[in-house]
């Protein structure tokens, strides 16, 4: 069964999150504000965090920013207020894997929360990593709890940043993204370092994906993308 961790100030919300969720066979788990967030991810590893923007202590952006720069890629819902949509701008940007704006459908929520869990590999009302559905393009399975890739039926070993870097394509297959998101997305936020960093990985795992059916195409002074070979 999979354990939804649930972050917001406000009781009530909580209260009826909880009701919609447990409805659909999740555990549920709560915590008041970012600084007891971090906490509860650590102690319990939930499948999925619902995360509330506007938070005492910590707000939900820096919840975000702080479990990415952590190596943490516990999938992220984001409640944001209506018309923010920097929030939401910046928490795609830091991780976040969907967002919800406030006031919102309970319904909603409990829909997007499945529908993340199936895009992650997650399974809804089971935790079981077996059933895992991978992230595939092209002969490439990338599983992201297990932390295995395999090209066809040979499991291919990368470096931590190197399978995060595949993860950020696959979950953007055709998309095309600068040097700089990739930096906040695979190496955190607040990461001090050279654009040059993504090009080295780039280039590695390109070599690791020969015969793999997908290929990292340079789109110039912009960045990559990854797309399937015809």
């Amino acid at each position: 069964m999979s354990t939804i961790l649930v972050v917001d100030d406000e009781q009530h919300i909580f209260e009826l999150v909880r009701l919609y969720l447990e409805q659909e066979g999740f555990d549920v788990a709560y915590a008041a504000d970012g600084v007891e967030a971090l906490r509860k991810v650590a102690e319990i590893e939930p499948d999925l965090v619902v995360l509330d923007v506007m938070l005492p202590e910590l707000d939900g952006l820096s919840v975000c920013r702080q479990l990415r720069q952590d190596g943490n890629r516990v999938p992220i819902i984001l409640l944001t207020a209506r018309g923010d949509d920097i929030d939401k701008i910046l928490g795609l940007e830091l991780g976040a894997d969907d967002y919800v704006t406030k006031p919102f459908n309970p319904r909603e929520l409990v829909a997007r929360v499945k529908a993340v869990l199936r895009r992650v590999g997650g399974t809804e009302g089971s935790s079981d990593q077996t059933r895992e559905v991978p992230l595939a393009l092209g002969r490439v399975r990338l599983f992201p709890k297990r932390r295995e890739v395999f090209i066809g039926k040979e499991q291919v070993y990368l470096r931590p940043k190197e399978f995060d870097l595949l993860e950020t394509f696959l979950r953007h297959p055709g998309q095309v993204l600068s040097r700089e998101q990739i930096l906040n997305r695979v190496w955190g936020y607040d990461y001090v370092g050279e654009t040059r960093t993504v090009d080295v990985h780039v280039a590695s795992l390109r070599d690791k994906l020969e015969e793999s059916g997908v290929k990292v195409e340079t789109v110039w002074g912009i960045g990559y993308k990854l797309v399937e070979e015809v």
